[in-house]
């Protein structure tokens, strides 16, 4: 799935270039964007009580991202179980550059425990999975 955004000023160090804490956030919010694209929001999860708890997130930074920079991040299910997925990320700059990269390990959680998906919600997540 592919999620488009803007760098403006207050996300940036004062260098200007993104600060490091607000690669974390520009991934949070192309997950969202994602499982919104297929068809499963946070929402929609929530209201069948299926939580994502992040438990391991690994980034690599690059190339620095200027402010104004127009980016695209690009974010996939690597791999996936009934119990935890792994999402694939990356950040690329205007120019197509390659900027960040990120492992980002969730769980499925229901009323405060580690929980395998239902075998719907499964498949359904199984259909976007990176071949």
């Amino acid at each position: 799935m592919e999620y488009r955004r803007t760098i403006f000023g207050y996300e940036c160090d004062l260098y200007g270039h993104l600060n490091n804490a607000n690669y974390l956030h520009l991934y949070e919010e192309a997950r969202a964007d994602a499982l919104d694209q297929m068809g499963l929001p946070v929402r929609k999860l929530m209201e069948i009580g299926i939580h994502v708890y992040i438990i391991r997130v690994e980034i690599d930074y690059i190339k620095g991202i200027p402010v104004e920079e127009r980016v695209r991040i690009n974010s996939e299910i690597e791999k996936l179980n009934k119990i935890k997925g792994i999402w694939k990320q990356e950040i690329f700059n205007s120019n197509g550059d390659l900027c960040s990269r990120a492992r980002v390990t969730g769980v499925f959680i229901k009323n405060g425990k580690a929980v395998r998906l239902p075998e719907d919600i499964y498949d359904h997540f199984r259909r976007f999975q990176e071949i």
